[in-house]
């Protein structure tokens, strides 16, 4: 299974031109990923979008893959007009659930920040129904953060104690969902990976099942590669940084048979991080 994860910036590149084929191209050529998961797609933001429905394009440039897209935010203008912004998942493998799970914005109108939120897509593999977490945490905010990370570690925890398997499958409400204990967790986390939030995550130890670094599962001693502000030096004036994780729960670390880091694409100020798992 290879999952692929990016940060696409709505499609804006370093040269400040706005191109989804582009993007699509990039992730395509870096790697054949059976599940896409792109951060800050925009549908009618015309200063992101151009006013278009980014979903839709995206959908289009991926036949073949199951489309979800879910919205931190949405909202409508006076004039009726809907206006979207979240993360999106495209699967080529069996999809069996999908949940959306927004996330706390404690002290929102005291700081700089939008509504943050986890796409939460199950699949089936060929070892079995897992969890792919797409998400993108809050930029400004270290408590909001922290509040986000312990929902996320929260939604694991219930998931690992209390999993379920349809018992007859999406014929009525209570006996059609799938709750999977097995998990992948990526996005953009917007912290480093030397902060306290990074360790929130890959040194959790709650009951049942708890997210690992998918880098450091696969080759611990490893450099890490930078994901953002490779090309990008006018939003990242202090340099190339890493943002940008891959966590597997503790039953999917070996698993793992690499990780790594598109660092030639300027297509996006984020680069594009690749996962494999044996199957």
């Amino acid at each position: 299974m290879r999952l692929l994860t990016w940060n696409i910036q709505c499609g804006k590149g370093c040269d400040g031109v706005t191109d989804l084929a582009r993007i699509v191209e990039v992730a395509r050529d870096t790697v054949d990923a059976d599940v896409f998961c792109f951060q800050e797609v925009s549908s009618n933001f015309s200063r992101h979008d151009g006013g278009g429905d980014q979903s839709a394009e995206l959908a289009a440039l991926l036949p073949g893959y199951m489309a979800i897209f879910r919205p931190a935010i949405e909202t409508v203008d006076q004039a009726g007009q809907l206006h979207r912004f979240g993360n999106m998942t495209l699967s080529r493998l069996p999809v069996v659930q999908i949940n959306n799970h927004i996330l706390p914005w404690s002290g929102a109108g005291t700081v700089r920040s939008m509504r943050r939120h986890a796409l939460e897509v199950t699949v089936q593999t060929a070892f079995g129904a897992i969890r792919i977490v797409n998400t993108h945490l809050e930029y400004y905010s270290v408590a909001q953060r922290e509040a986000q990370i312990k929902r996320l570690l929260d939604l694991q925890e219930d998931a690992s104690i209390s999993p379920k398997a349809p018992a007859g499958g999406p014929v009525e409400p209570y006996e059609s969902q799938t709750v999977a204990a097995s998990s992948l967790m990526c996005g953009d986390f917007n912290c480093d990976v030397a902060d306290p939030q990074h360790a929130m995550i890959d040194q959790s130890n709650r009951p049942g099942l708890n997210y690992r670094d998918a880098w450091t599962a696969s080759r611990p001693d490893r450099q890490r590669s930078p994901t953002c502000g490779l090309y990008d030096h006018a939003q990242w004036i202090a340099g190339p940084d890493c943002r940008d994780f891959i966590f597997v729960t503790e039953d999917l670390a070996s698993r793992v048979l690499g990780v790594d880091v598109n660092g030639k694409t300027d297509a996006s100020d984020h680069q594009p991080l690749f996962i494999e798992l044996a199957d």
